[in-house]
């Protein structure tokens, strides 16, 4: 019997047991510490408004990796990564994705993180499962780990998946929110945040404490996204808490679930530390690096800006005019918004969209509210 049959078997003889005595009441602000199937077999039908799972994604990985200095990359090989094959990594996600549905509340949502590894088999299990595919996310990485053997792109980015239980299902899903945490523009699905690092890491005897610890910074938006006040996160593959930490720092209850046990204690340390935010002070993870980029000469080729159009800083103090290709040029020297504003005050550097204005009928104005324009126009 395969793990779907017996989580079926088992759901089966819960729900009618259930119809007798009535389901228990939920106790939440815990860890569970079991296997994960096991660990939400135990939990009654519709409990749950959101759910984020970081499963092991089986990376397979053929040996040691070793930085180009002969350094040796901290990558994951702990055994909870390991399956023999993809049928039986299947068959465990088939299993652990059945029980997940079954405690979801009819508007709950899951959240599925992976690499290239598994999420396309994620995403199969998924449907096939029932659930209602909403977003894939893209997690692009600021400061990614370099392919150090020089054979394939840079792993940059992971993906996500939200799903809702059914296609017919009312989730939640605060757009307003995440429009005010993108500078008024709507969410897009690529989201751009730094692994975790510094302080944020956690370590355990001078080495990673979990090879693939989350940064809260995506939890905190996938959250606020997708749940509210006093709603019931759970994370079947809890780790050392990322999710119940910033779960408690904006007031929603928590269930972990995790196996090992040296994760658990970190992940209570961790939460039990986590202080509580006002409602009012949300705004501060807002990510402003995620703003797509413009260059100068992008306002060149949609006609914002024109070859030979003059430009001048705030004090008329230097003219410039504007070449074809995008540079700048003054009284003899050239160079980029940036650097010929830097060489003109003979300073070390120069932010060439706030130093650079344009004359309208209104005066004259930087040319960021050019910049400006074009992301309204091209980023809605």
């Amino acid at each position: 019997m395969t793990i779907l049959e017996r989580t079926k078997a088992r759901s089966k003889a819960r729900s009618k047991a259930r119809s007798k005595v009535g389901a228990p009441d939920l106790a939440v602000n815990r860890i569970i510490e079991r296997d994960c199937i096991e660990a939400m077999a135990s939990l009654p039908d519709g409990c749950v408004d959101m759910i984020f799972a970081d499963p092991p994604y089986n990376l397979q990985l053929g040996g040691d990796l070793f930085r180009p200095e002969g350094g040796r990359v901290d990558a994951v090989d702990d055994d909870w990564d390991k399956f023999d094959t993809f049928a039986v990594y299947d068959d465990f996600t088939r299993g652990w994705l059945a029980e997940a549905r079954r405690i979801l509340k009819p508007g709950g949502t899951i959240w599925v993180i992976g690499s290239y590894h598994n999420i396309f088999r994620v995403g199969t299990a998924l449907q096939d499962a029932g659930y209602w595919i909403l977003n894939d996310i893209i997690w692009r990485k600021a400061n990614p780990m370099p392919n150090f053997r020089g054979t394939r792109f840079t792993n940059a980015h992971e993906t996500m998946i939200w799903a809702a239980k059914s296609e017919k299902a009312r989730y939640t899903f605060n757009y307003k929110t995440m429009k005010t945490l993108n500078d008024e523009l709507q969410m897009r699905s690529d989201w751009v945040i730094p692994i975790c690092a510094g302080q944020e890491r956690l370590k355990d005897k001078g080495k990673k404490a979990h090879p693939t610890q989350k940064p809260e910074a995506l939890l905190y938006r996938v959250m606020l996204a997708s749940t509210n006040p006093g709603d019931v996160v759970l994370d079947p593959f809890f780790g050392t808490g990322t999710t119940g930490a910033v779960a408690r720092r904006l007031g929603r209850h928590w269930i972990g679930i995790e196996r090992e046990k040296r994760y658990c204690a970190m992940a209570l340390k961790r939460i039990e530390e986590a202080l509580p935010l006002d409602e009012s002070a949300l705004t501060i993870m807002q990510d402003k690096s995620a703003r797509p980029k413009v260059p100068f000469g992008a306002l060149l080729e949609t006609g914002l800006v024109v070859p030979g159009a003059r430009l001048t800083d705030s004090k008329r103090r230097w003219t410039a005019e504007v070449r074809v290709d995008g540079t700048l040029a003054c009284n003899g020297l050239e160079g980029s918004i940036h650097k010929l504003g830097a060489l003109l005050q003979d300073a070390p550097s120069c932010n060439g969209w706030t130093f650079w204005h344009y004359e309208d009928a209104d005066g004259l104005q930087p040319i960021d509210a050019l910049r400006e324009q074009y992301r309204l126009a091209h980023f809605p």
